[in-house]
């Protein structure tokens, strides 16, 4: 019997290649956007689902249960780009952040969690990112949310186990995808004390983007993950360097990986 998956954030990058690849392997997949349009072409079901409004969750997770009785997988990829120096940008904006990026993915999983325990077996893959083993300059509201699901994903993973549900987390590194175009940029301001500095960075980032690995290598480890019968806690997926980066800021004394990350982002 093919697995159900649900996909958030699917319309697009990460999300949608996921979805795509999985779909082409023969699962049941919904993926979902806050404003799906009827005129897209997919290969999977797409839904309406905002993360930032649960009754859409609740909404989207009934009607998959209506029609397929059952949800195997979830695959928790709804998230939102933010960039600025912690003291230019709107705290309004920090929240709107956290209130994706983790308090979203929180929602979408309380969601899910009584039908696997129900059906006594299940998987959440939570997609996070290499930037929430660090705090990033110019990137620490996102990299804090980010590493906020990590810790979350170890301590509900723990919570779970019992009901025969296990739950793990991705971390990519930087992808080819149009999240640049769609993350919140705090205005580079001509009296800032950091526009100099954040403008070489938000150059540098949107470089990174550009040159990313393509997002099939996420969506073949997601199914890698589906069809290992005991999933690790933690999967990277990225560059050699950026995953050597989180090598070396666990055995690094915090002054020498401080210097290299000045260093890299040329401050």
């Amino acid at each position: 019997m093919s697995k159900v998956v649900l996909v958030t954030g699917a319309s697009s990058g990460i999300g949608k290649a996921i979805a795509t690849f999985l779909s082409e392997k023969g699962y049941i997949v919904y993926g979902t956007s806050r404003k799906p349009k009827s005129k897209q072409d997919f290969s999977f079901n797409l839904i309406e689902l905002d993360v930032l409004k649960p009754e859409t969750i609740q909404k989207a997770v009934g009607f998959i249960l209506d029609k397929e009785n059952r949800l195997d997988v979830l695959i928790n990829n709804a998230g939102v780009g933010i960039t600025g120096p912690i003291e230019d940008t709107p705290t309004e904006e920090m929240r709107n952040a956290f209130n994706t990026n983790f308090f979203g993915a929180i929602d979408v999983m309380k969601t899910v969690l009584p039908q696997m325990r129900k059906q006594k077996v299940g998987l959440i893959i939570n997609v996070t990112s290499i930037a929430g083993y660090m705090g990033l300059p110019f990137r620490g509201v996102y990299s804090s949310s980010k590493g906020a699901l990590e810790l979350a994903t170890e301590a509900i993973r723990i919570e779970v186990k019992s009901f025969g549900v296990s739950v793990v987390n991705v971390a990519p590194g930087d992808f080819a995808t149009n999240i640049a175009a769609g993350r919140y940029h705090t205005p580079v301001f001509e009296k800032s004390a950091y526009k100099k500095n954040y403008q070489t960075n938000l150059d540098l980032m949107d470089a990174h983007v550009d040159s990313g690995m393509n997002p099939i290598k996420m969506a073949e480890k997601v199914y890698k993950i589906i069809n290992t019968k005991k999933p690790k806690t933690h999967y990277k997926v990225g560059g050699f360097l950026e995953k050597l980066s989180i090598v070396l800021k666990r055995i690094l004394p915090d002054k020498w990986y401080e210097k290299l990350l000045m260093n890299h982002y040329k401050l």
